[in-house]
């Protein structure tokens, strides 16, 4: 369409005057035509502000590029109405075709057995509706074959079905019968194709999945090209080694499958290799169930769920497995917003022992009712087997996000691909392995306490990662529980006050609960931060709420190599008299991407029933704790203003530190129906408060 645009004229005249001109038209240049097509597949609907930008870019009027949009949409409209009708059309014939044989099918019946002409009763017209449907599930079933052969990139043929839709069969009885039965029911066989699943709240069309097939086909392709290459595409970070991604080199490979970068949005992307203690099928399996997938990683994933599956894979494995899901990804720090993500998720089996898991926003083919502050881009694994039930996983990650709400202290950690990045997530693959690799061992490890039984060790560490969930959904508000902001109280600019109702959750004592949490930096290497804290002997330092006097670990369960990954049971000696001794349940881990240390009083009977086995889920808790992560590469740490300082030259050298949050769940009041008072917001404040400047002074660190 050239888009010509032409100048009005008044028709009338004097009488004697010469006849009115016709219509000048400009014809657009190939260079107008081609930003005016660019802007047509992104946004047919433009604006008045983008209308006077693009004429002022094309130096045409705003008319001129008002009409050219106007005819584009009318002749793309007429193609639609054009392409539409010829379906129709074609659909018309075939029917009419598929009227006539059965009529002819009716008239002369043969019979299979013997070939002559055969004698048949009247046939209902419920039966003519079937043969019908029948021929039309057939032509579905040769549509979707052609689609699915996609997957394993090799022709895929359903089951075999009968010379013709329309075929008679003899029954014992002399009557005829149909095969209809079978065909209108084909069962799916494991060589076949994947079984499509429709699901009842929302039916996915046949459009849905071919658009879908598609996006996940092309982002498959695109995962797997950015793990195998290496120069130019990413390149070695002088700073930490860590690679980083070329982003002109990707622009030149890739075409973005999901749209332009949206305004205002920033980019990570990463990728890490690691060695894994799991074999890819189980690996695959975790990944593609929701459950299994946010219990490996809940430090990391709020919530999720899969509200689509579209397939189920192929020979009873997951090769060819397609599902649309939705999840709440989290950095543990009241200080960056929890990303949630509709998200395409898609499982291929590209040679024996080697899996590639991918997913891909799906925001611009599905209209989301949020305004949405992430996007994944092709982003997921590549897993091959090793010896020994290992893998090899190359994780790659590679998403756009809305910076402005994430705080300046976390900034350079997520641009870095640090925070939500492929180093996060294969560094907490290896410790939760490690961990389900010593719990399936029949030896104890050296450091446990034997006294503990084997059942006891699996009722123990069930509480322990109640507890670390609840603490992560207490420091990132997440949807998990329904928390509410209260408007009591003075609270410290980064302190984040949350409030909400413990109702008939045994694991929970009733009433109303208090979570304060708040991040700051601190000048201390992660590791040294991390020892301070999980030591036991120098609990007293910091911790408000414990007696001041000596701590006792009475249990010890590893859970990994590092002596930082265990569970333990700590006691603490009452000073006096009036006081009474207490159970402390704590969880450390730490990892290649950062540590914790969640801890909760515990009611010292209870804990007896749980170290002898028993259920755990009633025991009532109320977490509390420490998250530490590095900061990122350039963060020198706050300044006055509130900014981070970044690397600005003139030699300086980068000081190395941590960014530390920290966070409490507390009962302020045992009834639900209580109303929260300014003294408790304020008392909470402070315990927060006082506990990081008792950190400072302990390390010597500068306020």
């Amino acid at each position: 369409m050239d888009g010509g645009s032409g100048d009005d004229h008044d028709p009338t005249t004097a009488a004697g005057d010469k006849p009115p001109r016709k219509k000048r038209y400009h014809r657009h240049t190939p260079q107008q035509i081609q930003e005016l097509e660019a802007l047509f597949k992104e946004c047919p609907h433009p604006d008045e502000k983008q209308r006077l930008e693009l004429s002022k870019r094309l130096c045409l009027e705003t008319r001129q590029v008002k009409f050219w949009f106007q005819n584009r949409r009318t002749q793309m409209k007429t193609q639609l109405e054009r392409h539409e009708n010829s379906l129709l059309r074609q659909e018309n014939d075939k029917l009419r075709a598929e009227n006539m044989s059965i009529r002819d099918a009716m008239r002369n019946p043969i019979c299979t057995n013997c070939g002559g002409p055969a004698i048949i009763g009247d046939m209902s017209l419920e039966e003519q509706h079937l043969r019908i449907e029948n021929a039309r599930l057939k032509d579905e079933l040769d549509r979707v074959c052609a689609l699915a052969g996609k997957f394993l990139g090799r022709p895929i043929t359903g089951p075999p079905l009968p010379n013709s839709s329309l075929e008679l069969g003899v029954g014992t009885n002399g009557t005829f019968g149909t095969t209809m039965a079978t065909t209108t029911t084909l069962p799916l066989g494991h060589d076949a194709l994947p079984t499509m699943v429709v699901p009842s709240n929302r039916p996915a069309t046949t459009l849905d999945r071919s658009m879908f097939l598609e996006l996940a086909l092309a982002a498959m392709d695109e995962l797997v090209k950015m793990a195998q290459t290496d120069e130019p595409l990413w390149i070695k970070n002088i700073e930490g080694g860590r690679e980083m991604l070329n982003h002109d080199e990707y622009l030149r490979t890739f075409t973005p499958c999901i749209g332009l970068k949206p305004n205002g949005f920033v980019t990570e992307a990463s990728r890490e290799t690691g060695v894994v203690i799991i074999n890819s099928l189980a690996l695959v399996e975790t990944l593609m169930d929701s459950n299994r997938w946010a219990e490996m990683f809940h430090c990391m994933i709020a919530r999720t769920s899969t509200t689509d599956v579209i397939s189920n894979g192929m020979g009873g494995t997951r090769n060819g497995a397609l599902q649309l899901m939705n999840a709440e990804l989290q950095i543990l720090s009241p200080l960056v917003p929890v990303r949630e993500v509709s998200f395409l998720r898609f499982c291929k089996q590209h040679a024996e022992g080697v899996w590639a898991v991918v997913d891909v926003s799906i925001d611009t083919i599905k209209e989301s009712t949020t305004f949405v502050t992430c996007r994944r881009l092709p982003s997921g694994c590549v897993v091959q087997d090793m010896p020994n039930g290992y893998s090899k996983v190359i994780c790659v990650e590679h998403a756009e996000y809305d910076e402005s709400q994430v705080h300046q202290l976390y900034r350079p950690l997520l641009s870095s691909g640090m925070g939500f990045g492929a180093q996060r997530w294969v560094a907490t693959l290896q410790r939760q392995c490690e961990c389900l690799a010593i719990l399936m061992s029949s030896t104890v490890p050296t450091r446990d306490h034997t006294a503990i039984t084997a059942s006891g060790r699996r009722s123990m560490l069930k509480l322990a990662q109640r507890m670390t969930d609840n603490f992560c959904a207490g420091v990132c508000a997440s949807t998990v529980h329904k928390w509410n902001k209260p408007n009591a109280g003075n609270v410290d600019e980064d302190v984040r006050v949350m409030t909400r109702k413990s109702i008939d959750d045994p694991g929970e004592p009733p009433g109303i609960v208090l979570s304060a949490a708040t991040s700051v930096w601190l000048p201390v290497s992660p590791q040294r931060l991390f020892d301070f804290l999980r030591d036991e002997r120098l609990r007293s330092e910091w911790d408000i709420l414990s007696n001041g006097g000596p701590m006792q670990e009475m249990a010890h369960i590893a859970k990994g190599q590092d002596h930082g990954n265990c569970v333990s049971l700590l006691r603490a000696s009452a000073m006096n008299a009036n006081q009474s001794s207490m159970l402390i349940l704590q969880e450390t881990c730490i990892d290649a991407a950062g540590s914790l240390v969640v801890y909760a009083p515990v009611d010292i009977p209870a804990m007896h029933v749980v170290m002898s086995g028993g259920d755990s889920a009633y025991v009532a808790l109320l977490p509390s704790g420490f998250a530490i992560v590095p900061d990122g590469p350039g963060s020198h740490g706050p300044i006055s203003n509130g900014h981070v300082n970044g690397n600005t030259g003139g030699g300086s050298s980068r000081v190395g530190g941590s960014l530390l949050t920290v966070a409490f769940q507390i009962l302020v009041n045992s009834l639900p129906t209580a109303k929260l008072t300014v003294e408790s917001v304020e008392t909470v404040n402070n315990l927060i408060s006082c506990t990081v400047q008792k950190i400072k002074a302990a390390l010597q660190c500068e306020s």
